[in-house]
């Protein structure tokens, strides 16, 4: 890609995410050229990914809003706003929400883990069947790269 790429807001795909969450994909591979991954996270307490590895992409996370506890390898770290974490790929990581809401922007290099993204969520412009509830998927995860460690903490 050798183009700017300008997306606006309506633009943006909204995926159902854990615990009834959105994940807006704001920027993917088709976009970048393959070259990053920028998504937002609009999550409520208590919203914890499981402990998990990349193995393609390293990834940022930024707490536009809220707070969190990161957990990186084994240390435990408090994020508040405004707060950015660096996970290199290879290092063990997971996060849970400990304020009412937060707002969590996240870049990953290079693009593809939205793949995973789109496979394990739901596009919030499709009806949602009833009763249902967006559950991490091992071997989704895997086929992007990504493995499950154990459950969130």
């Amino acid at each position: 890609m050798s183009t700017a790429y300008l997306a606006r807001p309506e633009q943006h795909q909204q995926l159902e995410w854990l615990g009834g969450s959105t994940l807006s994909l704001l920027l993917d591979g088709a976009a970048t050229g393959g070259r990053l991954m920028v998504g937002r996270f609009d999550v409520s307490r208590g919203e914890a990914p499981p402990y998990h590895v990349h193995s393609n992409e390293d990834e940022v996370f930024l707490l536009i809003a809220g707070t969190a506890l990161v957990w990186a390898d084994d240390e435990e770290s408090e994020l508040t706003e405004g707060g950015i974490v660096f996970l290199p790929r290879q290092v063990p990581h997971s996060y849970r929400i400990t304020s009412e809401t937060a707002d969590l922007l996240i870049i990953t290099t290079p693009a593809g883990i939205e793949g995973m993204f789109r496979e394990t969520g739901r596009d919030r412009a499709t009806p949602r069947p009833p009763g249902y509830t967006v559950t991490p998927r091992p071997d989704v995860a895997a086929e992007y790269g990504n493995t499950i460690l154990g459950p969130p903490r």
